[in-house]
């Protein structure tokens, strides 16, 4: 990827396209996905059943994969059922997604056992998939990202944007030899991110992993937040490589990656790729709640 700030520090800068690896179900949460619903049907559901917030690319992932690979979905949605669907909610129910509405309350019990006994006992058996799709099994699907990419290219670093840590902890677990990885938050505050990342791997595979920076400085206002300025970036970003970004966490992840190339954070004559993870469903909701 020819960028100015990478050919001045001899960086060589990548571009991972995971956005276009499936039509219908692209990205990160496709690789979430994959042994999870493996593990639906050995266990014998036909039913997936899943938390998560209203503009949400996990939840939209799961409707796709409910009509992809035959299951029933469920979506207990952060909100109020008065509002009517969004985008991203309209899209799912039109993939077969039952959607409910969790108030903020109820929703912060998501991962209560109890809580999610209730909410089956409500809706019938089903096989529960966290917020955001992160768990152990998940971890398996991005690990294998890097297997891909080895089979195309040798690299020193992987960078990719964090939302719940997931995607950069099974990144971690894939980890080989002197290869490295950068997790850039989109969510303010978010130095609380390595713990959970690190119990992810702990949970993974019986440790922590140490070759990582978690870079917390490129949130641009918090999750979801309207900035002008980064949506100037992502702009001048298509104008440049024809690839669009989205506004929640790779635009916020290119934008990162290369200020921490300017600032000579990765050494000269290092590769470097940055993940697009996909998410660009996100869009549509943009513009309804921003208009632009």
């Amino acid at each position: 990827m020819n960028e100015p700030a990478a050919a001045e520090q001899g960086v060589r800068l990548l571009l991972w396209r995971d956005d276009l690896a499936h039509p219908d179900l692209p990205g990160n949460k496709a690789r979430k996905l994959k042994f999870n619903l493996a593990a639906a049907r050995q266990q014998g559901h036909h039913t997936l059943l899943t938390f998560g917030g209203a503009y949400s690319n996990h939840v939209a992932a799961v409707a796709t994969a409910g009509r992809l690979f035959g299951f029933k979905t469920i979506g207990l949605i952060r909100g109020d059922d008065a509002l009517a669907l969004n985008p991203t909610l309209t899209q799912a129910a039109a993939d077969g997604m039952a959607v409910h509405y969790l108030d903020r309350t109820a929703y912060r019990r998501r991962a209560d056992p109890d809580f999610i006994a209730g909410q089956l006992a409500r809706f019938g058996p089903a096989y529960v998939l966290p917020e955001g799709g992160t768990n152990a099994l998940a971890l398996l699907g991005c690990a294998e990202l890097l297997t891909e990419l080895r089979a195309r290219t040798a690299f020193d670093a992987v960078a990719v944007a964090v939302g719940t840590g997931g995607t950069l902890a099974g990144l971690l677990t894939g980890l080989a030899g002197q290869e490295q990885a950068v997790g850039v938050a989109a969510l303010k505050n978010g130095a609380f991110l390595r713990a959970e990342i690190d119990a992810l791997t702990q949970q993974a595979q019986g440790r922590t992993v140490a070759d990582y920076s978690l870079q917390t400085d490129y949130h641009f206002g918090g999750y979801a937040k309207y900035s002008a300025p980064l949506l100037a970036f992502i702009q001048q970003f298509e104008a440049r490589h024809g690839v669009l970004l989205d506004p929640i966490y790779t635009g916020k992840l290119l934008f990162g990656v290369l200020d921490l190339i300017a600032q000579g954070y990765f050494r000269r004559g290092s590769t470097v790729v940055a993940i697009h993870t996909g998410g660009l469903q996100a869009w549509a909701g943009w513009h309804e709640r921003f208009g632009r």
